[in-house]
């Protein structure tokens, strides 16, 4: 009933504009945000410069709140919709949207309990009222059907989303997806994050990207400006101790295309990430050298290639 309500919502609220017109005034908790959320704001319209190409911003009414999505490429375009990683928001595409919507039509969505330009009313209790947030942006997008790419927690949100609704997704793309074929295992780099916990949130930031990035310098300062104060930003994560790998029975349920990457110096994943993802009925599983957990930063050129060659 939800769900029903939004989409009643969501067709009246379109009925009398062109399509995404109605979507894109800039709401008044952008417009008029206190010192905090402005200096997020600047920070993340900042990293939007490294955007190489035209897009617009829309804020989508919903059920819980606001949803920012980035559009980007050709309007009549195939679809293909983006699930970010923790923390990350929508800009951290920067290295990979040129590559992605020059023959594609793009939607980057700002998850709506992180730091980003998603705004949040009210609570939500569970996994599938998430996923119920993510139908119903979808729902007013107008997208039946399209392709799905997820990173690091967006990649087990893709999964979820696609365990919810296959007919509507084409193929799935997952990068280094968090606790989805495997549970994190001990290692060095997750010892040494344990380890500054109680050192300063300077510190804890500057460990946690050596963990997840096989080289940091290549990371766009306007981005880890951005990344910073999102980090700092409390986020809204409750759904941490629901984030577990999914059974052989849910994996094997999926009937389109997967593509799974990780990289070989994933803190995330581990080699049998790759051997799962060959054995779903359409998977296929590779590791990219040289990478990190933010392969799609650390090899680019190479991630993109792959994509676009699995997207064709």
């Amino acid at each position: 009933m939800r769900f029903f309500t939004a989409l009643i919502f969501s067709v009246l609220f379109v009925s009398c504009t062109s399509k995404y017109d109605a979507y894109k005034k800039i709401p008044d908790y952008i417009t008029k945000a206190d010192a905090s959320d402005k200096a997020y704001f600047e920070a993340y319209d900042k990293t939007l410069k490294l955007w190489d190409v035209a897009f617009e911003e829309l804020y989508i009414p919903t059920t819980d709140g606001v949803a920012h999505v980035i559009v980007s490429g050709p309007e009549n375009a195939e679809p293909v919709v983006l699930l970010h990683g923790m923390n990350a928001s929508s800009t951290m595409w920067y290295p990979n949207i040129e590559a992605l919507s020059s023959n594609h039509r793009v939607y980057a969505i700002d998850f709506i309990l992180e730091p980003g330009k998603s705004y949040l009313y009210t609570d939500l209790d569970s996994v599938d009222h998430v996923i119920d947030w993510y139908q119903e942006v979808l729902f007013a997008l107008d997208l039946d059907r399209f392709d799905l790419i997820g990173a690091s927690r967006g990649g087990w949100l893709a999964v979820n989303l696609a365990l919810d609704n296959q007919k509507s997704i084409k193929s799935m793309i997952l990068l280094s997806p968090a606790q989805t074929f495997t549970w994190i295992k001990p290692s060095m780099d997750l010892f040494k994050n344990i380890a500054t916990l109680l050192s300063s949130k300077e510190k804890q930031i500057a460990q946690s990207l050596e963990s997840m990035s096989s080289n940091v310098p290549n990371i766009s300062d306007a981005y880890l400006e951005q990344y910073y104060i999102a980090t700092e930003k409390d986020s809204v994560n409750q759904f941490m101790s629901s984030m577990q790998p999914f059974s052989n029975k849910e994996l094997k349920s999926l009937q389109m295309p997967v593509l799974v990457l990780i990289g070989d110096d994933d803190m995330i994943n581990e080699k049998r990430t790759v051997e799962i993802a060959n054995m779903l009925p359409k998977g296929k599983g590779e590791v990219i050298r040289n990478a990190g957990h933010f392969l799609s930063i650390d090899q680019a050129e190479v991630v993109n290639a792959k994509m676009l060659g699995f997207l064709e």
